[in-house]
């Protein structure tokens, strides 16, 4: 598949620190790809950059075809109407489906002569979301789409997201620190950690391919999480008598361990409490 995003060594400086700094990463057309990482480590960076907001210092990030961004805290202008947001909409771009976002909001329920600052937290989130679609883009950036909203609002905004993933080829970037929020939703998972691509790749491959172990705790002082050849120790944590690792591979296990498949919120945070470990595909697998 074409990728969507692609990045190259790509380094953001602000003043004399590293925001982001050696980020290569490639997100495939058509994926529904969820950005983590904990605060501060170069999320909206790496969103700025992607869309133009920002100029790197090194490197270089390419999108193929139209993008729409929304940034986190949805900006509107509450003075204007609905229906008024919309003729600004229209007015600033060239690729514009006004008869889609007529439809959208009316089956939202949003009435089009309310003005924007009257509106739900959750409404508002969707207007900004209409706008973006409208554009009719090819990659929609959507930093923190589901901060500030109940737990309604934020179903709703994602299946307003899944909707529109069904109905065409529209690749989505979309930043969270709720993962239990992507993971009926994303399809590809990019961690970032202290500025640094940590993970990147489909979510199925990257769960198939690790293991949590449970067991003994002396079984976690051999070489690969007590002689599990085979297999690289992303995170270990101990309790008492025993002992938990995330490992990446296919080991072969003492009988004493018990394995299982790991979740999503169980894989990143492994990855975000070891920085050194990381998950990264070549960029010309990731595409193919």
């Amino acid at each position: 598949m074409r990728p969507a995003l692609e990045a190259a060594g790509l380094g953001v400086r602000y003043r004399r620190s590293w925001a982001l700094r050696g980020c290569s990463l490639s997100v495939p057309a058509g994926r529904v790809a969820a950005l983590v990482g904990p605060n501060g480590a170069g999320k909206t960076t790496l969103m700025h950059a992607a869309v133009g907001l920002l100029r790197p210092a090194l490197g270089s990030v390419r999108v193929q075809g139209e993008v729409a961004f929304v940034a986190q805290d949805k900006p509107l202008y509450e003075s204007f109407t609905v229906a008024e947001t919309l003729v600004f909409g229209r007015r600033m771009n060239n690729r514009w489906d006004d008869q889609a976002a007529l439809d959208r909001l009316s089956a939202l329920g949003i009435p089009l002569d309310r003005k924007v600052g009257r509106l739900s937290g959750g409404q508002q989130a969707q207007v900004a979301l209409t706008l973006a679609l409208a554009r009719q883009p090819d990659l929609l950036v959507l930093d923190e789409p589901l901060a500030n909203l109940d737990p309604l609002a934020r179903h709703d905004v994602m299946r307003t997201i899944m909707a529109e993933v069904a109905a065409r080829e529209l690749t989505v970037l979309l930043s969270s620190h709720v993962v239990s929020d992507l993971e009926e939703t994303c399809d590809w998972l990019v961690v970032l950690n202290g500025g640094r691509l940590q993970v990147s790749g489909d979510i199925e491959d990257l769960l198939e391919g690790h293991l949590v172990l449970a067991g003994p705790a002396e079984l976690a002082d051999g070489p690969a999480g007590g002689g599990s050849s085979g297999a690289a120790v992303v995170s270990a944590s101990r309790t008492g008598r025993q002992a938990v690792l995330v490992v990446r591979g296919t080991p072969v296990l003492d009988p004493r361990w018990q394995a299982r498949r790991p979740g999503l919120d169980e894989l990143v945070m492994a990855y975000l409490r070891s920085p050194e470990s990381a998950a990264l595909p070549a960029l010309a697998g990731v595409g193919a």
